[in-house]
């Protein structure tokens, strides 16, 4: 698996198309505008190019050089292949090193079950998260709409509905919750054209006001058993929230890199005005990338309340930084047009298992988020040596 490249959809209908309307007859979506290719390799200013068609031969293709889609298509895979080594070799380090100070305690099947249970709640947050940072926008939320998922699912009236018919009650709610605080990010981003850091920082605190008032700054148990047996089950030895986590990453990867969903997310956000003037209905689209992170914060929300087995205005609180923090050292460009799936999920077993490494070597809170503000730096340092590079290649 590797990350999203693609060429858009040419057709009529309400297909994308690669090139303008017939006003701008020399503009389409990306650097390889003779190709009409979108890349998610590309850094997201590569739209100074989009008015520039490429040089062609004397049959009327295209000529050879450092512009033509093979040579773009080997760059990229080699960017993509040679980061997601990186994040690999990365996670082995992290491995070895927690296996010399741990020992058996870090070596166990028990704690790789632990990291994973960990990671997986996190993880789904990271999905949602990957597609609004590869469109080019942000969402300090999740976090919030997570607790107030946790919290509006566990209510005395929510889990006595789930009593007298089913404990999938509870899960509708906390999903419905989701999408609705995702709902109203994106509508106020995309048509109230409000920026999406203020939006969303809006939403955060305002989420997790509501959520204190509905639960009276007190914790909800949950006392539906069969939603606690569903979740906290095991299959083939494995908990059923890893699955969910496998589950949600696959899924999140074949939409990013197998639908035009996914192909219009890179669009926006390597160029926003490319996209529109290529037939992509930017606003709506924007508003259904906000709409889907809030899906993945209320499936988080299922996932926490099952783990912890209440509900809280307390939980997630600060999981919007963590998710962000891992989507940026995957690879996923802050400024949006290109994104990875793999690489996300990379990304959250490297914070979760550096987390499990601290907590094993009893090494401070306070040192251990040092150390991952230093991990967050050097991975946008880079980052930034990459989009240099490929300007200049």
């Amino acid at each position: 698996m590797s990350e999203h490249r693609t060429t858009p959809p040419s057709g009529t209908g309400d297909r994308d198309s690669a090139t303008a309307p017939s006003g701008r007859p020399g503009l389409s979506l990306g650097k390889d505008a003779a190709a009409g290719t979108v890349s998610a390799d590309l850094p997201p200013d590569a739209g100074v190019a989009l008015s520039t068609p490429a040089p062609l031969d004397g049959r009327g293709s295209p000529a050879a050089g450092k512009s033509g889609p093979e040579t773009s298509r080997g760059l990229g895979l080699h960017g993509s292949v040679g980061r997601n080594l990186g994040l690999v070799l990365a996670l082995v380090l992290l491995c070895v090193v927690g296996a010399v100070t741990g020992g058996e305690r870090f070596a166990s099947i028990d704690n790789a079950l632990t990291i994973l249970r960990l990671a997986a709640v996190l993880g789904v947050l990271c999905i949602g998260m990957t597609f609004v940072i590869t469109a080019g926008g942000i969402d300090l939320s999740v976090g919030s709409v997570l607790g107030l998922a946790t919290v509006w699912a566990s209510t005395l009236a929510t889990q006595t509905m789930a009593r007298d018919t089913h404990w999938i009650v509870m899960v509708g709610v906390a999903l419905a919750v989701g999408v609705a605080c995702g709902l109203i990010n994106g509508i106020l981003i995309a048509y109230g054209k409000i920026v999406g850091f203020m939006a969303t920082l809006a939403m955060m605190v305002g989420a997790r006001g509501l959520a204190e008032i509905i639960a009276n700054r007190k914790t909800q148990v949950v006392s539906v058993p069969e939603f606690l047996d569903f979740f906290r089950a095991s299959v083939l030895g494995v908990p059923v929230l890893v699955w969910m986590f496998v589950l949600v990453s696959v899924g999140g990867w074949v939409l990013l890199n197998r639908t035009t969903f996914g192909r219009r997310t890179v669009a926006v956000g390597g160029n926003p005005e490319a996209a529109r003037l290529a037939g992509i209905k930017v606003r709506r689209h924007t508003m259904y990338l906000y709409a889907l992170s809030g899906l993945t914060a209320g499936i988080a929300g299922i996932m926490m309340l099952a783990r912890t087995t209440a509900g809280s205005s307390t939980n997630g609180q600060l999981y919007e930084l963590d998710a962000i923090a891992a989507v940026v050292v995957g690879g996923t460009l802050l400024a949006g047009g290109r994104g990875t799936i793999v690489g996300t999920v990379l990304g959250v077993l490297i914070f979760t298992t550096l987390t499990n490494v601290f907590t094993q070597n009893n090494m401070s809170t306070s040192a251990q988020a040092v150390v991952k503000g230093v991990i967050i730096v050097a991975a946008v340092l880079i980052q930034q040596r990459f989009a240099t590079r490929s300007r200049t290649t």
